[in-house]
């Protein structure tokens, strides 16, 4: 079996020595190159074709920013980006991931370093590996396709029902992902919650980003919040966010409990809290490494939530999705570009129609 290839581009020559080490440590992975800026990488990624970079988000001469459009449009492969956890760091971060880096990092500060490497070592490990599995000539076709669909908010006639709830998880490749479904959401469209692994640092910028491009209403969910149509609550990036059904309504709750699957927040939590409502609920799952939400999922179908779960070919990586579809925990299975549009068409039906759609889905 070939090694997966790594050329590792960062300023600090410890950083660069230490994601060295750890990479080289795995019997799957080889370091076969290192730069200290994108003018040096240059030359070396030609000669040394590698599968995966990783790279610093800000580094002297040029930036991770210009160097990673430059390479996006002449010599498309999978990027990992270290990241700073900063606001500056997010935002650049963040703006990456538009341009089609497939994951991001947070890089250790120099304190922190001997306390973290432990866990630093394992998310490296974990999406270097990811990262090469990316089918990136489908994911380019996926952006492609979203980019032709444009970013007008469909027209909708309003939710037939009082609460109704859609609620979304992702992990890698979700920025992205949640962004194509919520451009597309009018100013009428059904109260939205989403759980997305990020760090705390980056989901208000997040939240704050999309809100910019989206005609419905973006905000990181804060506790108590009542759920109102026409917005879409975030979860902090260091809270499980919950729903809570009382007097009539639907409110965020936040909760500090331990990580679930490794994560918090969770879409297991947030799925398994809306148990209650479940069948004024539309479940989805997009993009992202790993099996958090599947059980969610399918605890949600089996209470007559409608579940609804990316395809393969439009998801950057078919983890959740896909762990979701072995359990067979979705009723429907759509393309990225179709998601937001069937959303919408279900939650302007009348509630004897919506159970004919769910019944139809099983």
């Amino acid at each position: 079996m070939n090694k997966i290839k790594v050329f590792v581009i960062d300023d600090s020559s410890v950083i660069r020595n230490i994601v060295t080490e750890i990479l080289n440590q795995d019997e799957l992975i080889e370091v076969v190159g290192e730069a200290k800026d994108p003018f040096e990488a240059r030359e070396k990624i030609k000669q040394l074709n590698p599968d995966v970079l990783t790279l610093d988000v800000e580094m002297p001469k040029m930036d991770g920013i210009t160097f990673l459009s430059n390479l996006m449009r002449l010599r498309p492969m999978p990027v990992v980006m270290l990241s700073t956890l900063t606001t500056h760091g997010a935002d650049i971060t963040l703006e990456a991931l538009e341009l089609g880096a497939v994951d991001f990092i947070a890089k250790p500060s120099f304190e922190d370093l001997l306390s973290t490497k432990d866990s630093f070592e394992s998310v490296l490990l974990e999406k270097v590996k990811s990262a090469v599995a990316i089918d990136q000539k489908n994911y380019a076709l996926a952006k492609a396709s979203l980019k032709r669909e444009g970013h007008t908010a469909i027209r909708f006639t309003g939710s037939k029902r009082a609460n109704h709830l859609v609620a979304i998880g992702a992990s890698t490749g979700g920025t992205e992902a949640i962004k194509q479904v919520l451009i597309s959401m009018p100013s009428n469209a059904p109260g939205i919650v989403i759980t997305q692994h990020i760090p705390k640092t980056f989901s208000e910028r997040f939240a704050n980003r999309l809100n910019a491009c989206c005609e419905i209403q973006v905000q990181e969910a804060k506790h108590g919040q009542k759920i109102k149509s026409g917005n879409a609550y975030i979860s902090p990036g260091d809270m499980h966010l919950t729903v809570a059904h009382k007097g009539g309504g639907l409110f965020c709750v936040l909760d500090d409990s331990p990580p679930v699957n490794r994560h918090k927040p969770s879409v297991d939590v947030l799925f398994y809290s809306l148990q209650e409502v479940a069948d004024n609920v539309q479940a989805v799952l997009l993009t992202g490494m790993g099996q958090d939400g599947a059980k969610g999922m399918l605890c949600l179908k089996e209470l007559g939530a409608r579940t609804v779960i990316q395809d393969r070919q439009s998801s950057l990586i078919w983890g959740m999705p896909g762990s979701a579809h072995r359990l067979n925990a979705q009723c429907e299975e759509f393309d990225l570009t179709n998601i937001a549009g069937q959303l919408l068409k279900y939650a302007g039906l009348e509630r004897t129609k919506m159970r004919e759609v769910y019944l139809n889905g099983q």
